[in-house]
């Protein structure tokens, strides 16, 4: 198959690599002379995946018209905040008949829309699969075994994904699931910078254990109140991709919440780094989601990161306020 990738970071760059290595023809699409001259120059993205060797037959190119022409599959690897804007610049490139599968992990900041709503919105299309789960891109660019899983409201869509991405080295589930699935990949993210702040203050296993599993039940119960099924939040995309990003050492939201528990500012950390911990944008939306439209659910663990990302709250007091709550059942 004829496959596109669209957006130069180091997932978008493994996915290129790992799709090339399932015997695909494609093309890595990258909107800035910076990101792709060096790229080119190299045969390896430095910037966001060194050490990983791009095969000189992936086509590395700038030219959108180039790369959308007789796409059969073009994968959405771009952040959550510029995936409007993205799909904006190559909507008329793009053939209608192409599948579209978008990788994104985050919830729109002004709107509150999943990244298939705001594909649906730019696109005109509802027909998007959504690939999740626990992958960094890091090990997946080098063949370690991961499982991840892909969902679509069409069935028969959901399984073309599942033969196009998968390998001994890289297996996919399928799933119905669009909304829990999508949520799974962007609430977890807003957990992982809480799980690293507790890293950066220097607390131990307990707290972890017990902030990923409190978590867990905050996602589930968001989730559920924004249409998703409560069982897919223990699957790959939820329980799976919180484990991952809460405590691997390539996670970028883990290592942006160390960086605030040791007592830098958000704006020090972005000042500082390249790379983009989605949950600090999404720990916005979903505050915002569970007060509009979540009818007031209580989501303690987004609230005090959202206070310490842009409120200034010293995160020893939202670990505090987080102990201090009133005293209640586990399951009520």
């Amino acid at each position: 198959m004829k496959v596109t990738i669209i957006g130069t970071g180091g997932w978008g760059t493994a996915l290129a690599v790992l799709l090339h290595g399932n015997g695909h023809a494609v093309t890595l699409w990258g909107r800035l002379a910076e990101e792709v001259d060096p790229i080119l120059a190299n045969r390896e993205n430095k910037a966001f995946l060194p050490g990983v060797k791009i095969p000189e037959t992936i086509l590395v190119t700038l030219d959108a018209a180039a790369a959308g022409r007789g796409a059969e599959c073009v994968v959405l690897a771009v952040p959550s905040h510029g995936m409007r804007s993205i799909c904006q610049k190559i909507q008329e490139h793009l053939p209608p008949s192409a599948m579209l599968v978008h990788v994104a992990k985050g919830i729109e900041n002004e709107t509150g829309a999943r990244m298939s709503e705001v594909i649906a919105e730019t696109l005109g299309r509802k027909d998007v699969v959504v690939l999740s789960g626990p992958s960094h891109a890091e090990e997946v660019s080098r063949g370690i075994p991961t499982a991840v899983v892909v969902a679509s409201q069409d069935a028969a869509l959901a399984t073309r994904a599942q033969r196009l991405f998968m390998n001994e080295r890289f297996r996919v589930y399928t799933h119905h699931d669009v909304a829990g699935v999508e949520l799974g990949g962007a609430l977890k993210n807003v957990v992982a910078l809480a799980a690293g702040v507790c890293d950066g203050i220097g607390f131990g296993d307990n707290t972890k254990a017990a902030l990923c599993t409190r978590g867990l039940a905050e996602m589930s119960r968001l989730g559920v109140k924004l249409g998703a099924k409560s069982e897919t939040f223990f699957g790959l995309s939820g329980v799976g991709d919180l484990i991952v990003t809460a405590f691997s050492r390539h996670s970028r939201n883990r290592r942006f919440g160390e960086r605030l528990g040791r007592g830098e500012t958000p704006e020090q950390i972005v000042a500082s780094t390249p790379m983009i911990a989605e949950g600090v944008k999404t720990a916005r939306s979903a505050r915002q989601l569970a007060q509009s439209r979540g009818g007031g659910i209580e989501v303690p663990i987004t609230r005090e990161v959202y206070a310490i990302l842009y409120e200034g709250k010293p995160p020893k007091q939202a670990v505090r306020d987080l102990m201090l709550r009133e005293a209640k059942p586990e399951f009520d």
